[in-house]
């Protein structure tokens, strides 16, 4: 026992004062074939375990907890990497990356005792491809259902505009379950991503120019497809959706601004769309019901005004941002990127720049980069209504 027990604790994450029982601690333990998960609990919850396939994934639901551990705990054994956050109100998830598949061979809740909290104990043993998918059919009723919020956010209405304000929703990429990139820093691409959107916000709000709206204002995921949802619910008439991307080389940094096109601009542009959408599978969402493409419509002569007001805003943000803020030589780019699919709504993503150069990362994670790339798009924002939509009047 004492083999599958070993290993660290977590402390220090995120807590939270409305979960009922908190995850204090994690640790993965081996003992000949098998791997071991243990959650250290302060209070009862009623876990459901399902599998996933293509990548090999054990997805672990827990109703109303909060994590109260860090994230430095290695994993090991069967288990390739793990990843944890709020998946939908009063659900938690864990996603445990396999190696290779495997299959739960024993789930089971150990009482506190002795001064110890109650464990929750996953054992995971090898198996192979056609046993794993077996536990992948048996296990579907156990998935947790996601819960949409795209209807929290009222239905604007165009009569709201008689103020003259232009509406505005910043997309902070990742959240939750999904923490996007781990830069050398240690702070993930969510925690960054919401910074910037706030700083973003914040400088717009101060114009009184422009009514401001957030896809996400707390550590939640989202869906790719109800990002954009959530735009046009608002009735958008610019959604910007922020990231900061990672690469191999350490150094490359510098940012970039994207807009929807069927072709990638480049081979880095064409790597960056594949990662992004898949933001759904790596949160251990079933993509069993594949929704409908809207890239059709996209192409059609009705919606090709909003292509071309992406692009051009896209322009604008490159620009404002170059001296002030670092970007990559070519930092104008476009690629098929689910998240900016919105037919109706120009829109653009921005990689603020990359997590994986120290530097980058740092100015990035700083008040003075976060304001710096604030000012900037707000400059553009203005340019974008001052010039590019009156215009078009």
């Amino acid at each position: 026992m004492a083999g599958l027990m070993g290993g660290a604790f977590l402390y220090g994450f995120h807590g939270s004062a409305v979960s009922a029982v908190d995850v204090s601690g994690v640790r993965f333990g081996q003992n000949g074939d098998t791997t071991r998960f243990v959650l250290d609990l302060s209070g009862d919850t009623k876990p459901a375990i399902f599998l996933l396939a293509d990548p090999y994934r054990i997805v672990i639901d827990l109703p109303d907890v909060a994590w109260s551990g860090g994230d430095s705990v290695q994993s090991l054994g069967l288990v390739d990497g793990y990843r944890h956050g709020l998946f939908t109100d009063g659900i938690y998830r864990i996603v445990l990356d396999l190696k290779q598949p495997a299959v739960v061979s024993n789930a089971f809740t150990l009482p506190a005792s002795n001064g110890r909290n109650r464990r929750y104990v996953v054992d995971i043993k090898p198996s192979g491809r056609p046993e794993f998918m077996a536990a992948v059919a048996a296990s579907k009723s156990q998935r947790s259902q996601y819960t949409s919020r795209v209807t929290d956010a009222p239905a604007v209405s165009n009569s709201r505009r008689r103020d003259g304000k232009h509406i505005i929703v910043l997309d902070p990429g990742h959240g939750g379950v999904d923490p996007g990139n781990l830069g050398v820093i240690g702070v993930h691409e969510k925690v960054i991503t919401l910074n910037l959107a706030r700083a973003i916000r914040d400088e717009l709000n101060r114009t009184g120019r422009y009514e401001v709206h957030l896809t996400r204002d707390r550590d939640i995921f989202y869906k790719v497809r109800e990002r954009f949802q959530i735009a046009r619910r608002y009735n958008a008439d610019l959604f910007i959706s922020i990231h900061a991307d990672s690469i191999k080389n350490p150094r490359v940094r510098g940012g970039s601004v994207y807009n929807l096109s069927e072709k990638a601009s480049d081979r880095e542009a064409e790597r960056l769309a594949a990662r992004e959408n898949k933001a759904d599978l790596i949160a251990g969402v079933n993509l069993d019901v594949v929704e409908d493409d809207v890239s059709g419509i996209l192409i059609e002569l009705a919606q090709r005004e909003t292509m071309n007001y992406s692009a051009q805003f896209a322009k604008l943000l490159v620009d404002e941002m170059r001296g002030e803020v670092p970007t990559l030589e070519r930092a104008h780019r476009f690629a098929n990127l689910g998240v900016l699919k919105a037919p109706d709504v120009p829109s653009v993503l921005l990689e603020a720049g990359y997590l994986t150069n120290r530097s980058n990362a740092q100015f990035l994670n700083s008040k003075r980069g976060q304001k710096l790339i604030a000012v900037s798009a707000r400059r553009a924002i203005d340019k974008y209504f001052a010039s590019v939509v009156m215009q078009s009047r």
